[in-house]
């Protein structure tokens, strides 16, 4: 058996499920998923849900907190209808004067519609960006941008990483934190 619901009193429906990644038993809880536990092939369902029962606690809190978020985010998509032509045209423009400004290259872009992430850098340079920027303060999108652009020089999120941004954008951190408030954009 792949998968597996089990219901826990007042907390709710939680997924169990083998997966080939999982190395240790992982809980998550995700927006508009739900909380899935991830069990390494080789551990039963039966030790996978006495580990979530064991983390009810913890589970109820981010369930309550998902709620809040699957709120916020159905009621922002009600309002905001992105045009992705023109979000496009002006996250790749942006992407440009910053590039040129700092030094910076790059091989490709993609604007996507991620739901997890607000961008990405690969090995080849090649950047993604996550269409919903748009939907941010122009401050936190220079940032999401910088952020991908650092990773074309340094590929980990290390302190020289962190060094090197903090030198374009001013405290990396404290920016990196405002963009988290915003994650029902991701949704």
């Amino acid at each position: 058996m792949k998968s597996k619901t089990i219901k826990i009193k007042g907390v709710g429906v939680i997924l169990l499920e083998h997966s080939r990644r999982a190395e240790h038993i992982n809980l998550s809880v995700r927006p508009f998923k739900g909380a899935r536990v991830a069990v390494p092939y080789g551990v039963s369902f039966a030790k996978a849900e006495e580990v979530a029962l064991s983390k009810s606690e913890w589970l109820k809190r981010h369930m309550d907190k998902m709620e809040l978020v699957e709120k916020e985010a159905s009621e922002y998509k009600k309002i905001n209808d992105i045009n992705r032509r023109e979000a496009k045209k002006r996250l790749v423009s942006r992407l440009n004067e910053l590039s040129e400004k700092h030094g910076f290259s790059y091989n490709k872009v993609f604007v996507k519609n991620q739901k997890t992430r607000w961008g990405s850098c690969s090995e080849k340079n090649n950047i993604n960006l996550n269409v919903n920027l748009v939907l941010l303060p122009d401050e936190l999108i220079d940032y999401a941008i910088l952020h991908e652009l650092v990773h074309t020089r340094v590929k980990n999120h290390s302190k020289r990483f962190w060094n090197e941004l903090d030198k374009l954008g001013g405290n990396a951190k404290k920016l990196d934190k405002k963009l988290k408030k915003h994650r029902f954009h991701l949704i």
